[in-house]
């Protein structure tokens, strides 16, 4: 997000749009066709995302704000300075600015906001880069790429505390969550920090309404996915055949949001050189959103290379702030 006026070279370009290809080919080759949920969040996805957060219906982004507002002092007492901060999946940072302030009062901060959204990482610029002795750094890399880098910086001495903040790790399935933070784990080092924030379980009607507002944002977010692909694949999506649909999978504890087809219809995806079949109801499946409990996230730390130090709950919308500590 430093980097918020860098343009790729035609070449990064080139080589994104063939990734996004060979990602999309694969999904939609599949029995229960599917699309990375990563390509929901390009500049208009990001800014549809950003109104979610605002709906009385969606409360996890106000669960998440709210626990860091309360507990910022507490999140970062126990970790030594210096402290170095980056976050996975930042956005517009704008709730990270808590945790930034607290630190900033101590010492001199470092603060590398990381995502694939461009756009994301300047609105986190202007959020957080007026805060006195606050550095922001961005990088517009994946999570895992961008974190080596981070860590390639750090200073003798420096401690790391790496925030993924909004349940993103939902997104995943279990044992793939799993594997991503042993991932993180194995970049930092023993003492370094994670704080891991984890949508809990919740009665279903809360949940539904949650990913299918009334006002259409959620939908026209998922739709966005579709609208993306025609931009940058030259694929004939005809968004008007598809619409949003959200199901709760009980023995998985997961939402599920999914692109459905009204008609038989066949789209093409020349760059992937595919054409895709779709019958009448068939769906793509877009996102997950896994549910936790405490005593389950606490088990996921020990099991990954981290130990669980202290969680906080929020009750109005069950959520939790969990500090793992790198073993």
């Amino acid at each position: 997000m430093g980097e918020a006026e860098r343009r790729s070279p035609p070449a990064v370009g080139e080589a994104h749009l063939e990734s996004m290809a060979a990602e999309v080919r694969a999904g939609l080759s599949k029995p229960q066709k599917q699309l990375p949920s990563k390509y929901l969040y390009d500049e208009i996805g990001s800014a549809l995302f950003e109104v979610i957060s605002l709906l009385s219906e969606y409360g996890l982004t106000r669960a998440d704000t709210r626990l860091l507002r309360r507990h910022a002092g507490d999140m970062v007492d126990s970790l030594a300075a210096p402290v170095v901060v980056a976050e996975l999946g930042s956005g517009s940072g704008r709730k990270t600015r808590w945790l930034l302030e607290v630190l900033a009062r101590r010492q001199p901060v470092t603060y590398y906001p990381i995502d694939i959204s461009g756009s994301a990482l300047r609105h986190a610029e202007l959020e957080l880069g007026a805060i006195d002795a606050v550095s922001v750094q961005g990088f517009e890399r994946q999570y895992l790429d961008g974190l080596l880098e981070v860590a390639a910086r750090r200073q003798p001495g420096e401690h790391l505390l790496v925030l993924f903040l909004g349940s993103t790790i939902g997104n995943f399935d279990r044992p793939a969550g799993e594997e991503f933070l042993r991932e993180v784990r194995r970049i930092l080092e023993p003492g370094d920090a994670l704080l891991l924030a984890t949508d809990l379980e919740k009665p279903l009607p809360q949940l539904l309404l949650a990913y299918d507002d009334p006002l259409g944002v959620t939908a026209a977010f998922n739709l966005n996915l579709l609208a993306r692909l025609n931009r940058e694949l030259a694929t004939d999506f005809n968004l008007s055949h598809f619409r949003h649909f959200v199901r709760y999978d009980e023995r998985e504890r997961r939402i599920e949001m999914h692109v459905v087809s009204q008609v038989a219809q066949t789209v093409r995806i020349p760059r992937a050189g595919l054409t895709v079949e779709f019958r009448q109801g068939e769906t793509i499946w877009t996102e997950s959103s896994h549910k936790y409990n405490c005593a389950e996230v606490a088990a996921m730390a020990s099991r990954t290379g981290f130990r669980c130090q202290a969680q906080w709950v929020d009750h109005e919308w069950p959520f939790a702030q969990n500090l793992f500590i790198a073993a």
